[in-house]
Formats: C-alpha cells, structure tokens, sequence
C-alpha cells in the first residue's frame, strides 16, 4: 500500500532556469527552493509545462531532477512531485526510475500526446505500464487536454486507473469541466488527491472541496493565493472574489504579452530572473517588458507577490 497524504496549500510549477545562451543554469535551483520556501509553497511541480519539460532533453530533465533533490534532501520542506511523462512508456520508465533513485516524493504522467489515446482504456493502460516499473513511488496524473489534446474525461479514467494502477494518488486536473473534477474528488469516497491546475478560477475549485493547487503563477504571487485560501476559510466571499479577481487582471497580462513565456518576465519584475523559454515559446522582448511593467504597477500588486 502506497503512503502518500493529500497535499494542501500551493504547489508552484517552477520554471526552468536558463542563462542568456538558453543552456540549463542549475545552479540557481537551491535559491529557488529556498525561495519558495521562504513564500510559504508546499510542493513543486518540477518539469511541467511550466519548467519546460517537454522542451528539454531526457539528460537534461533528469539533472534538473537531481539539483531539485539535492535541496530537498537538505531540507525536506517542499515535496518535490516530478513530471515524467511523454509519447513513449519506456522513456517515461527511464524517467521514472531515475526519480525513484533521486528520492522525489511522487512522480506525474501525461497523456501521450502524437498518437493520442481515444478512451480510458487505453489512456490507463499506457501510465500502468510506467507506474508498474515504481510500484512504491506515489504516481499522479497530469489532464491538461488544452496541450496533450487527449479529452478522456478524468472520471472515465480513475475508473480503468483504480484498477489498473494501485499507486495512483491523485490527479493535477487543469481544465475548467467543473463537473467532472467533482465526480472525481467524490470518487470511491474522496480516496484521491485532485489538485486543481488553473490559478484563475482557484476559488471556484475551492467551493467544491479542492484543497491544493498546481499553478505557475504561484511562483510569484504565493501571498495573494494564500490571502485567497484564509479569506475562503475564513467565511469571506468578498475578499476572497476580491483577490480572484486580482489574480485574473494579473493573468490576463500572460496572453496580453505572448503567453507562457511571460510567466518569465513576472519573475525577472520580483527580482528572480530565470532567463527565457527556449523555442517555440514566444519570449517577452526588452520593449516589451518596459510597457509590461509598467502594466504590473497599474495593478498595485506589490503586497501580494512573493518575496525574493
């Protein structure tokens, strides 16, 4: 039987580091985990969409795996869950032995997304073959069908998965179908952690009984979304819709600027610069960023990003 609890609080989706060539700068990872300690995060979603793991090498991704593990063993303080999915299982296996060896506290699959699995079935059959090769790593799926452009709704898959798959722990559900995120955290009585994956509608999740969140936004402003938990803890639906809707004017500044890549140029504004996304990812130009922030204080935001 798998030991694993379900993770409540913010789970920030780090960023890949890179210096001005667009080569790996792992040495800025122990900061950045002491940084999101410091902001109060409780894991770190590690080669995600967000840390670009799809954009890098199986190398790569696995030395950036180990720089994470290294802190972590340190200090124990944020669970380290690492993305290891991709369109080949054996690869995915690679992935998944060398994070078991690393120590990660879990580990996440995706959905093949070239030959893209059209039911439950198949989408359960291909992660067992992965999470059969770690039987005792706690294993979570990653449902982002806006990039794998896989639609198996998440309740048809915990259905095959339960089965199938004895150490799958939870999903990180990042699409907005309400209704099929319920009838997962109801699923065999609450038995799996959902974690819900959009930080612009976190309340929301809330509401139906969510309890941790993955999101890139966490990464620089882990004070407005822990704001946001208290004032819904708390019984305060104004603040709470307050501070949502802070977050949404401050995510709408992501497609004003190009999307994805100026996740980066949030971080570079608080002080921790983690260079650019590598192509096809459109970067925030130096033009740009001047009017981008300038945009940043319009908002009057600067209590609620994290502290570097």
């Amino acid at each position: 039987m798998i030991k694993s609890e379900k993770i409540s609080g913010l789970i920030a989706a780090p960023f890949a580091p890179m210096d001005e060539r667009g080569v790996l700068a792992c040495e800025r990872i122990p900061d950045y985990y002491d940084f999101l300690e410091k902001n109060g995060i409780a894991g770190a979603f590690i080669n995600g969409s967000t840390g670009e793991g799809v954009s890098l090498s199986s190398k790569e991704r696995m030395v950036i795996t180990e720089h994470w593990m290294a802190r972590a063993r340190e200090k124990k303080t944020v669970k380290i869950i690492n993305l290891v999915g991709g369109t080949s299982y054996q690869e995915c296996i690679d992935q998944a032995h060398h994070s078991e060896d690393q120590g990660v506290y879990a580990i996440a699959l995706l959905a093949p997304y070239y030959f893209k699995p059209s039911s439950a079935s198949q989408l359960a059959g291909f992660c067992a073959k992965v999470a059969e090769s770690v039987p005792q790593l706690p294993v979570y799926f990653y449902h982002i069908p806006v990039l794998t452009g896989c639609h198996v709704p998440m309740i048809e898959f915990l259905k095959e998965a339960s089965v199938l798959i004895p150490n799958l722990v939870g999903i990180k559900f990042t699409q907005e179908d309400f209704m099929d995120f319920l009838s997962c955290l109801r699923f065999m009585d609450g038995k799996y952690d959902m974690l819900w994956g959009r930080d612009e509608n976190l309340l929301s999740a809330l509401v139906l009984g969510a309890r941790g969140g993955v999101g890139s936004t966490y990464n620089y402003a882990a004070p407005l979304y822990h704001r946001l938990i208290a004032a819904y803890d708390e019984g305060n639906l104004e603040l709470a819709r307050e501070l949502q809707m802070s977050s949404i004017k401050m995510i709408s500044l992501l497609g004003k600027y190009g999307g994805i890549g100026t996740g980066k140029a949030y971080m570079k504004y608080i002080g921790f610069d983690c260079g650019k996304f590598r192509l096809p990812i459109k970067n925030v130009s130096d033009e740009d960023y001047r009017k981008f922030s300038a945009e940043v204080d319009e908002l009057q935001m600067g209590h609620l990003f994290s502290l570097v």
